[in-house]
């Protein structure tokens, strides 16, 4: 019985693979130029993404299609009952005077309500515009005025606020309305007048090029440029993904698929996650913070099959559970699972893949103790459930990927940027492999251009920047979209990341170093907050650090030091100094001796959204930092 079922594993195994191909090309030398892996979704001729909700009423009303929380408690929802929300709100929206094409924008942190609006909007015939709720006055006063948006919904005072302040001197100020002031239900109200038909009509009327949204870049380098993205693009990017990952979720952990989206809204990531999800009739809940004290809650009640995150998170994860064994007096015991989890993860992947024999009798044994003591703890901090993860915003620490397999949850590893709708590429199920960020998801291609830079074609890319012809010349040529980043193709066309092509620093000597290796080792250590590397003309690679709050207050209570301990003196203190270190030797492991990190100096405060040295999406903008460190940078040079 066993290996009758062993047999059918192994055989569904192989026909989960078989589903896709990538197709590789060469050039003259042998090295792999373009990757291109056909689509599992044809693309649609007619529909929209706005149709999702009505076709799952109709053809699975009692499907649960999400949770939502209220009064302490997950409330379950239903196809209907959602599309019969999206209707009401979509008639309001009409009846507030919203033209077909016209532009509504959303300010608010991940909420049922952001899902509501956006799929409302598309309904009555219209165009999304998100915000983040962080954004400061000038930003909103830009993208409004930009997009020519003459509806916004806001979720707080606040943001209401906000808004009111920037759209003030605007020839044609929006209307606003906010959620925590009942905004759905006076749109419901005022919309009671208006047919059903009438949103059936303009949702009926939309195509797979009309415009779904205008998706404003995070700005790292200027101005942020709205990214036309069509409801075609939302469809290539969700059905293909869709089709390439759940039927392997389901066959694999037999399990209801349900995940919590955490990621801002405001991001093409969270965005594509919850059209994806709604499209499988995924189950869905909301949780409007990535901060790990208070998504930790969330994910324990919830209890999701599958999650969606950036690196931040399972940095945060990993460090968090090191803090907690420090305070038990067990921190060395922690530090020697982690390192049996990369061996461990290693040896298991490379036997998974069929290049290695796997871990031994020893290696299991140690293995075993370390999952009672440290691994399961870290999968019942997600919940108890969850087997499966991606990750995408930044590549994420290949040993940090080894110790959640180790813990028994895989993480595949997504590359892509708003003007790919998305992914573009991604690590496939059955195939995993820590470091790289996979081939190209269906129905896109992949080209490494003479000098590095990463090409992307598909449907997913996106149709031009908002308003700015120019900048759309400058990245669009035969439908290849020139990402900015740098990269390589292996033999099996997964592709891995190096950097920014406008990063890459060129030291006095004449070594080429991206800084992103680094940086990205070294964020994943604690007590590293933000950090960026710099060397351009310079005779060597040197870092700028900040320290992490919450790590800073653990190494304080740990050491038996005050609390209030002056940050002055805390990037002062030999013994910090030391730990710190130690997430730079880490890190220039990664490198070469004339691309390491020869030396660093801490700084107080941090880089945040507040002071302009991170974007939205918590992308660091180097020029702003450098800048306003630059005093700090050249006493690293003269010392």
């Amino acid at each position: 019985m066993g290996v009758r079922k062993d047999l059918k594993r192994a055989k569904t195994r192989t026909d989960l693979l078989t589903r896709t191909r990538v197709e590789i090309t060469k050039d003259d030398h042998g090295t792999v130029t373009e990757a291109r892996t056909p689509p599992l979704a044809p693309q649609r001729p007619i529909g929209t993404t706005a149709d999702i909700p009505f076709t799952n009423a109709t053809e699975a009303p009692t499907a649960t299609v999400a949770r939502r929380r209220a009064h302490g408690t997950w409330h379950q929802v239903t196809a209907t009952e959602f599309a019969t929300e999206v209707t009401a709100i979509a008639k309001g929206l009409v009846a507030a005077g919203l033209e077909p094409g016209g532009r509504v924008a959303v300010m608010s942190r991940t909420r049922y309500e952001w899902t509501l609006l956006d799929f409302a909007i598309w309904a009555a015939g219209g165009q999304s515009v998100p915000i983040y709720p962080t954004s400061s006055p000038g930003q909103v006063e830009w993208i409004v005025q930009d997009s020519g948006t003459h509806h916004v919904i806001t979720e707080t005072p606040e943001n209401t606020a906000t808004v009111t302040t920037a759209t003030a001197g605007l020839q044609h100020t929006p209307r606003i309305w906010e959620l925590d002031a009942g905004a759905l239900a006076d749109l419901t109200t005022l919309g009671r007048d208006i047919p059903d038909e009438e949103v059936t009509k303009r949702r009926t009327t939309l195509t797979p090029d009309t415009i779904a949204t205008v998706c404003y870049t995070s700005g790292t380098t200027g101005r942020p440029k709205g990214c036309v993205i069509t409801h075609a693009n939302l469809y290539a990017e969700a059905a293909n993904t869709v089709e390439l990952l759940l039927p392997v979720f389901r066959e694999v952990t037999r399990q209801t698929p349900s995940t919590l989206l955490f990621l801002p809204l405001a991001h093409i990531l969270g965005r594509s996650l919850q059209i994806s999800c709604m499209m499988a009739r995924i189950e869905i809940g909301h949780c409007p913070s990535v901060k790990p004290d208070e998504l930790r809650p969330a994910l324990k009640e919830f209890r999701p099959t599958f999650l969606v995150g950036v690196p931040y998170l399972f940095e945060k994860i990993h460090d968090t559970g090191r803090a907690t064994a420090e305070k038990m007096g067990r921190a060395a015991s922690f530090d020697r699972a982690d390192r049996i989890a990369v061996r461990f993860g290693e040896a298991y992947l490379n036997r998974f893949l069929g290049t290695g024999k796997g871990p031994g009798p020893a290696l299991y044994a140690a293995w075993a103790l370390y999952d009672l003591l440290v691994y399961r703890r870290v999968r019942k901090e997600l919940g108890g459930r969850m087997r499966y993860a991606i990750s995408g915003g930044s590549p994420l620490d290949r040993n940090l990927n080894l110790f959640f397999y180790a813990a028994g949850i895989i993480v595949y590893e997504g590359y892509g940027l708003t003007e790919t709708t998305a992914a573009a590429t991604i690590v496939p199920p059955l195939k995993p492999r820590p470091g790289t960020v996979g081939p190209p998801v269906p129905g896109t291609a992949v080209r490494i251009a003479e000098d590095g830079e990463v090409l992307i074609k598909g449907g997913i890319v996106f149709a031009s920047y908002w308003n700015n012809p120019a900048a759309t010349d400058a990245v669009l040529q035969d439908d290849w979209f020139a990402t900015g980043d740098l990269g390589s193709l292996d033999e099996e066309g997964y592709l891995t990341i190096t950097g920014r092509k406008k990063d890459l620093i060129v030291t006095s000597g004449g070594k080429n170093v991206s800084p992103a290796v680094l940086e990205d080792r070294l964020r994943s250590r604690a007590p590293i907050g933000q950090c960026i590397v710099v060397g351009d003309n310079r005779p060597f690679v040197a870092a700028l650090i900040t320290l992490e709050p919450d790590a800073v207050a653990h190494w304080l209570s740990v050491r038996k030091l005050p609390a209030d301990t002056p940050m002055s003196e805390v990037i002062r203190d030999e013994r910090m100094r030391a730990d710190v270190q130690k997430a730079v030797d880490y890190a220039n492991e990664a490198v070469s001796r004339a691309e390491s990190i020869r030396a660093f100096t801490l700084v107080e405060g941090e880089f945040s959204e507040e002071n302009g040295m991170l974007t939205p999406s918590l992308k660091v903008k180097r020029h702003t930092v450098i800048r306003a460190y630059e005093d700090e940078i050249e006493a690293l040079y003269r010392g």
